[in-house]
């Protein structure tokens, strides 16, 4: 096979801006090689070097400084529509030629973005293998008798043999992470309505997430930053907040606090290799500074059982439910087995299925909250078609295994890229957290970027090192404290009843000067700077819920405000500091080096 192009976004907007290369020749480089990968059944609909001609010309009234996709190709699963192409969920009989792009789409192309085809996927994007479509399985960009993983099967492995620079799928219960696990890319699901799902063939309408392929974490943030546009015509839209905005993105420290399955309940049915790689990537987490902390991961197994087992299997039903009730003949035969029965639920079944969601939620939403994010392997094994095929429902459910539980909990993630095999095959691990952790989590995998360091897809390339802003979790601003909202001490309330933890006892760095302010009670003290005089003083670090810091901010009294303060180890955190007038009348302290001290010697 001929070499593929770097198509990392960083790398494709350097040789565009040297002339290295143009859009054009980029494009006539991808539809040679597509060629050399026909028997890999990548695509449903390639478009021609005619059908592209037109986004070409496009990008001609368009500033490339200005334009954050010019010349950028994708690929798009085809049960989402681009104008003048069939849509076929991979079924012929289903087929339909929309005329308008979808949303989404349209933001990209907009954004200067070239598609280049529709990709197969499992029919009517019902599966995790890749193997249930009319036009053939798609096979892994590693190994051919391997599976691609699905339902976005071709988007996947287009961006993993470099004929995409990204490419869109959609995820309802892993499908936007099993595939990119297994061709070693990064996989973007969402939080559900982040994008607009206008346009987009529904699996479940309810839970479903049009997903992101990319080559590396900083790919997918640029991506998403045009994808995230909300859409009115969407009843399931959401606006995206400021806290998961591109400015959000960075490199997350590595002294993340990770939540872990619990040994016991780890399954990687028999695949000793990728037990192995999922235990070397969590011993070099911590080894790189993360703190693992296991969990029981039980509700969120009871939570993903819902899915199939469950009555929103009824969702599925009403997607294809024409062809399922007057031509079931043209449905896939597997996947006509595991929709048909979607007629039968009653309503009383998914009120009660929805009031035991209700009550997992909560338990699942105080387990994250206690973490950074939760880490899982994306899947437990990696079968041969053959071995699919010999099992359909039963292997595709073990595919589903650590995923199916993300959307109906209203979830986050980002599978990531951590490690290959003895026998060469790509695994990766799933970064989890709330909705409209979008921008943490991806900030997560930047950080393991450089602790797995891996090339981009099935390409030679490796991930362009490049300088990064240190972002920390936006659900949490540390706030140091230092008098009397030390823990034991009066104000303390003011933190615990806003959900804050405490995070580290330390000192400040040795500059402050600290002085017993009048007035009281409470008794409070005042801190001060002093770089000549000053000497290291005792405080601790609370991690304040961000929702909760501006009501706790506006209940301090003058001459008290929060700033910039020292700690010992040279960071810079906001903490309570003085006005200088503040401490006139006030006595120093500063000897007893903490507040604390203060008070046991006067007591």
């Amino acid at each position: 096979m001929s070499q593929p192009l770097n198509l990392s976004l960083s790398s494709l907007k350097a040789a565009y801006a040297s002339g290295e290369l143009t859009p054009a020749a980029v494009i006539d480089n991808i539809l040679a090689r597509a060629t050399e990968y026909e028997g890999y059944n990548i695509w449903i609909t390639r478009l021609t070097r005619d059908q592209i001609q037109p986004y070409l010309d496009a990008l001609a009234s368009k500033d490339p400084a200005t334009t954050p996709l010019w010349g950028v190709p994708f690929a798009i699963k085809d049960n989402i529509d681009l104008a003048g192409i069939p849509t076929t969920a991979a079924c012929r009989e289903f087929a339909y030629t929309p005329d308008d792009n979808a949303f989404l789409i349209q933001q990209l192309i907009n954004a200067g973005a070239i598609p280049i085809g529709k990709t197969n996927l499992d029919q009517f994007a019902t599966g995790l293998n890749g193997t249930r479509s009319p036009w053939g399985a798609c096979k892994n960009s590693f190994d051919p008798e391997y599976l691609s993983g699905g339902s976005s099967a071709g988007s996947s492995v287009a961006v993993a043999l470099g004929l995409s620079t990204f490419s869109l799928g959609t995820d309802t219960a892993g499908s936007g992470r099993v595939p990119a696990c297994f061709n070693n890319l990064v996989g973007l699901k969402p939080s559900r309505g982040l994008l607009s799902a206008t346009g987009l063939v529904p699996a479940c309408r309810s839970l479903d997430c049009i997903s992101i392929f990319a080559l590396n974490a900083d790919d997918a943030n640029e991506v998403l930053d045009v994808a995230a546009t909300f859409d009115e015509a969407d009843g399931y839209s959401r606006r995206n907040p400021y806290s998961n905005s591109k400015r959000m993105y960075g490199c997350a420290p590595a002294d993340l606090s990770i939540g872990v399955i619990r040994a016991d309940q780890l399954e990687f049915f028999g695949d000793e290799e990728y037990r192995c790689c999922y235990e070397n990537t969590v011993k070099a987490l911590a080894d790189n500074g993360a703190t693992l902390t296991e969990i029981d991961f039980a509700p969120f197994f009871e939570a993903a059982k819902l899915l199939y087992e469950g009555p929103w299997v009824s969702e599925r039903y009403i997607a294809a439910q024409p062809l399922i009730d007057e031509n079931p003949d043209a449905v896939f035969p597997v996947v006509r087995e595991i929709i048909a029965p979607g007629g039968k639920p009653k309503a009383t079944d998914l009120f009660k299925a929805q009031y035991r969601l209700t009550e997992l939620k909560r338990i699942c939403d105080e387990v994250l909250a206690r973490f950074d994010c939760i880490l899982t392997p994306t899947a437990g094994t990696h079968f041969t078609i053959a071995e699919m095929l010999e099992e359909p429902i039963l292997r595709n459910s073990q595919l589903g295994h650590y995923t199916n539980f993300m959307n109906l909990l209203d979830m986050t993630s980002v599978a990531v890229p951590t490690a290959f095999t003895a026998s060469e095959k790509p695994f990766g691990i799933t970064l989890v957290g709330p909705a409209m952790s979008d921008r943490w989590l991806l900030s997560i995998a930047n950080q393991l970027e450089k602790t797995f360091v891996l090339p981009m897809g099935a390409t030679p390339y490796s991930k362009p090192s490049a300088p990064d802003t240190i972002t920390h979790n936006p659900a949490a601003i540390d706030v140091l404290v230092c008098g009397a909202h030390l823990s034991g001490l009066p104000l303390n309330w003011q933190l615990t009843e806003r959900g804050a933890t405490l995070k580290q006892t330390t000192t400040t760095a040795a500059a402050y000067r600290m002085y017993a302010l009048a007035g009281g009670p409470p008794f409070r003290p005042g801190l001060i700077r002093d770089d000549a005089d000053g000497q290291a003083i005792d405080v601790e670090i609370w991690s304040v819920p961000a929702q909760h810091f501006g009501s706790f901010v506006a209940g301090i009294p003058a001459p008290l405000g929060i700033g910039k303060v020292e700690i010992a180890d040279g960071q810079q955190v906001c903490g309570f500091i003085c006005e200088p007038g503040g401490i006139e009348g006030a006595e120093e302290i500063t000897e007893y080096g903490g507040w604390k001290n203060w008070i046991k010697k006067t007591a």
